[in-house]
């Protein structure tokens, strides 16, 4: 089944050559309908109907993107989205028949970076497609760019590692995205639509996402992440990234490592509060 041309979707990014896509759906109408907006949109595409085989292709086919379903038969979305995601950052949108907020957290807190709930516009989809890519690529494809180091944090764009206190951080690409945006702003205080046209590039979505990538985010970076210290809640606006007196977030310098061959975190930095602000009576998403 193939979309009228009055409602094809955009192109997508421009490369050397065609993108991959996976799309991993037990429903052939479905899997139809998405493969054939996303072949119209300029990608190449791949199938697969179960878990199992969404493994099988992704080993083969290399994809560059994966379009997964939540529901499948031998193996659920969300076991399928954590052996990828044990191979390799390859960006993975989760499908789910359920709008249900535990199913979203649940495909994210896997790996996921993004999620359609069905019913769902093909449309919408390659253009969520378009955008976890030219996010993707654009972050592997940075050069020169300088690291960043704050509160025991340490960030580098170009290779996209991170680690707390020296220990390497496992973060989705939304995340890794998130922190360097923060890292490079600290102090500024970001609504959730402009942490979501910044950070990922999006013009619309559901602002929930948002909230979920950073108690995520909190999860791995923060002592407590019920009582966060560095990421702060901005009530009534968004966030903002609060980071020690005197050790404000900038370029790191990997003059100071003693290993030509890695540029090394920074030392660990207290992360207590130099204001000694009041902890708000409940910590918000």
């Amino acid at each position: 089944m193939q979309p009228p041309p009055q409602d094809r979707p955009p192109a997508g990014p421009t490369t050397t050559g065609p993108l991959r896509v996976l799309v991993v759906d037990d429903d052939p109408t479905v899997a139809e309908v998405v493969a054939g907006y996303l072949e119209r949109g300029g990608y190449t595409v791949d199938r697969a109907e179960d878990g199992p085989g969404a493994l099988e292709r992704a080993a083969a086919f290399r994809p560059d993107l994966v379009v997964l379903d939540l529901m499948l038969p031998g193996m659920d979305g969300l076991e399928v989205c954590r052996r990828l995601r044990a191979t390799g950052p390859v960006p993975v949108i989760m499908l789910t028949a359920r709008g249900d907020e535990d199913d979203r957290i649940l495909g994210l807190e896997v790996g996921a970076d993004d999620y359609v709930t069905k019913p769902f516009s093909p449309r919408e989809l390659v253009l969520r497609v378009e955008s976890v890519l030219r996010r993707s690529h654009a972050a592997r494809a940075a050069e020169g760019v300088a690291t960043l180091a704050a509160a025991g944090l340490w960030v580098d764009p170009a290779a996209r590692r991170a680690t707390r206190d020296g220990t390497e951080l496992a973060l989705t690409l939304r995340e890794f995205d998130l922190l360097t945006f923060l890292l490079r702003h600290p102090g500024q205080a970001f609504g959730r639509e402009e942490l979501m046209r910044e950070v990922w590039g999006w013009e619309f979505g559901d602002l929930s996402t948002v909230t979920v990538h950073v108690r995520r985010l909190r999860g791995k970076v923060e002592d407590d992440p019920a009582r966060p210290r560095l990421i702060q809640t901005v009530w009534g606006l968004g966030y903002r990234l609060d980071v020690p007196a005197g050790d404000a977030a900038g370029p790191a310098d990997p003059t100071n490592s003693t290993d030509s061959t890695a540029r090394r975190p920074p030392a660990p930095h207290d992360l207590r509060d130099p204001q000694g602000d009041p902890v708000p009576p409940r910590a918000e998403g």
